[in-house]
């Protein structure tokens, strides 16, 4: 069985680390792959992993001998499913790998928009506070979380631990989800619209899924929901929100600041708005980075290419 690994660099620049494959099939690896690259490449292919290039229809017309498309993140989105499910290719993602990681960056984010750390890390190095001659000085608004409310859109795994960092906070937590699960423990929490959540939340952190129905989400109308004090916080995926649109909130001052790891064209390209917005604080997509949370990742897209080969799929999003 040959098995292509379409871009291993973000996961690991070490080749070895796929070795357990090998016991398995042919092995091809390659560190990043244009769409080009990746139709010559999977031209007899019967597996592919892939971290960040997309699977397409015409990409799978090109790879007659497809099985199995094995993904090395949560969200799927890269794949045409509908193409899948024409071809008989069945397709595995890993279902969590990164939760404490995305929840500790969306934190991070938060916090540093609440006391701007580099920001006066910097200006000390720069002799402002010394050149203040008083023994405390700041130069942005500082916010305490301590009774504010976090809105939480899309209440799964991630979700739901940024709900516990926020009530370790003493935030109140809204959510919206379209599945309404059991609610958490903790107190205050509610359920709560789209509309509702976005008027009422003084944080809103984005851990949805990027589908057909939640693309743009965050757009001009709903953003003329929110207080003029709050904050928007994205680890999840950059299509949720309208970027023009966000970027013209922050410069209105119709919203307090913005905080993003991830945008609609990755790498972010120079003609992005945000880069010009105001109080927008903008990270490479390294929530899920993390090296404990990699390796999860690795080792679980290993197991299911495995388990496929062997006759046991498993973390089945689709079955051909």
């Amino acid at each position: 069985m040959k098995i292509v690994i379409l871009d291993s660099r973000p996961l690991t620049e070490d080749h070895a680390a796929w070795e357990p494959l090998k016991a398995v099939g042919s092995v091809e690896i390659y560190d990043h792959s244009t769409p080009q690259q990746a139709t010559a490449r999977l031209r007899d292919a019967e597996v592919v992993i892939t971290c960040r290039v997309p699977v397409t229809a015409e990409l799978m017309d090109h790879a007659p001998a497809l099985r199995l498309i094995a993904v090395s993140f949560t969200g799927y989105d890269l794949v045409d499913i509908a193409a899948a499910h024409r071809k008989n290719i069945v397709v595995a993602n890993v279902p969590e790998y990164g939760t404490r990681s995305v929840a500790q960056l969306t934190f991070a984010l938060l916090l540093e928009s609440c006391h701007h750390v580099g920001l006066h890390a910097e200006a000390v190095r720069a002799g402002e506070w010394t050149r203040s001659n008083s023994f405390s000085f700041w130069k942005t608004p500082l916010i305490e979380l301590t009774g504010k409310t976090m809105g939480i859109v899309g209440f799964g795994r991630i979700g739901r631990d940024v709900g516990e960092l926020a009530h370790a906070f003493g935030m109140a937590v809204l959510a919206f989800d379209e599945a309404r699960r059991a609610p958490p423990a903790y107190e205050p929490f509610a359920w709560a619209e789209l509309d509702e959540l976005f008027r009422r939340a003084d944080v809103i952190s984005l851990h949805c899924p990027l589908t057909q129905e939640t693309a743009g989400l965050v757009n001009r109308r709903r953003l003329e929901l929110v207080k003029p004090e709050a904050l928007l916080v994205n680890t999840a995926r950059g299509g949720l929100v309208v970027e023009p649109d966000l970027a013209a909130a922050l410069n209105e001052h119709r919203l307090a600041g913005a905080a993003v790891d991830v945008v609609s064209h990755e790498p972010i390209q120079p003609d992005n708005p945000l880069l010009r917005a105001r109080n927008c604080l903008i990270t490479p997509h390294i929530a899920w980075a993390t090296l404990e949370a990699r390796k999860r990742l690795l080792a679980t897209t290993i197991t299911n290419v495995v388990n496929f080969v062997q006759g046991r799929p498993t973390n089945v999003v689709h079955s051909g």
